[in-house]
């Protein structure tokens, strides 16, 4: 397919470059136009000066940008998207968002005649590298089905989980759940440190366990060794646990140990660890002597 991706970013530079090795043609945009430069040099395909530009001709528009602001500019602004797209074309997006605006960005591409998805993503940087990200999804099962073989491109599931908005709820019960594993995790290392125990040992012999997870055979040795670069950083978990937090006060529901986690992330910031990934929750606990 001719299709467009929109912010190249730590996740959409390499889930781009994933779409050209699967055979279709892929224009990009950038805010910052050197790294679409870049892109279209290491990846042999094209880049555009606004979206408009971008979206024309395509069957579909993929974004990935910072927020629900960015989304609104790339889509709805002067030479946005929708400006740029014919009837019957998809746009897909990766941003992590509100669900409101998901619902808000589908109102506007109904009235262009312009199928949308809410599509964020989990996996991190190295997902996107490895083309193995999960998607969640929300929107019509005809428009999922259309744009889900596209994905495949760089994603090893992917799922409709309901109506509009429904992806970025997903993604919201995705990012609760992990930091409250970081946390355990963070607790679990710090007192093993402290108490001598040789933490490759453990981490070889618990991971086999009840306590084995992603975050301990992907984390667990840096976070002993409090190495923080890999990718997703303290700034962009705390974007995505105030969008939680909205949401949960609508519902009535209580997240009062996500909100203490965020606080903790509050202290990481205090530390400089705004960039940091977010297994940076032990960076809060002196390493021992």
């Amino acid at each position: 397919m001719k299709v467009a991706f929109i912010g190249l970013g730590v996740m959409g530079y390499p889930m781009a470059g994933h779409l050209v090795k699967a055979g279709h043609e892929v224009t990009v945009y950038n805010r910052t136009t050197a790294k679409a430069v870049s892109w279209s040099e290491a990846f042999n395909g094209q880049y555009a000066d606004t979206p408009k530009q971008a979206a024309q001709g395509c069957e579909i528009v993929f974004v990935c940008v910072g927020n629900d602001d960015d989304v609104r500019q790339v889509l709805t602004g002067e030479n946005g998207v929708f400006s740029g797209l014919t009837k019957r074309s998809t746009v897909v997006d990766h941003t992590t968002a509100s669900a409101s605006l998901a619902k808000e960005m589908h109102d506007v591409a109904n009235e262009y005649g312009i199928g949308f998805i809410d599509a964020p993503v989990s996996g991190g940087q190295a997902g996107a590298e490895n083309g193995v990200l999960t998607i969640m999804c929300g929107g019509e099962q005809v428009t999922f089905d259309k744009v889900q073989p596209v994905m495949d491109a760089y994603a090893r599931f992917s799922q409709l989980m309901g109506d509009i908005g429904s992806g970025q709820l997903a993604k919201m019960v995705n990012q609760i759940c992990f930091v409250n594993a970081v946390q355990g995790l963070a607790e679990g290392l710090n007192f093993a440190q402290h108490a001598g125990l040789d933490t490759d040992k453990l981490l070889a012999t618990i991971s086999k366990g009840a306590a084995g997870s992603w975050q301990m055979d992907n984390r667990g040795k840096t976070m002993c060794d409090r190495e923080f670069d890999f990718g997703f950083a303290v700034d962009w978990v705390r974007k995505d646990l105030g969008m939680a937090f909205d949401e949960a006060e609508n519902l009535g529901v209580d997240l009062t140990i996500t909100k203490q986690l965020d606080n903790y992330y509050e202290e990481v910031q205090a530390l400089g660890g705004n960039r940091w990934d977010t297994s940076s929750l032990i960076a809060r606990y002196k390493k021992p002597e």
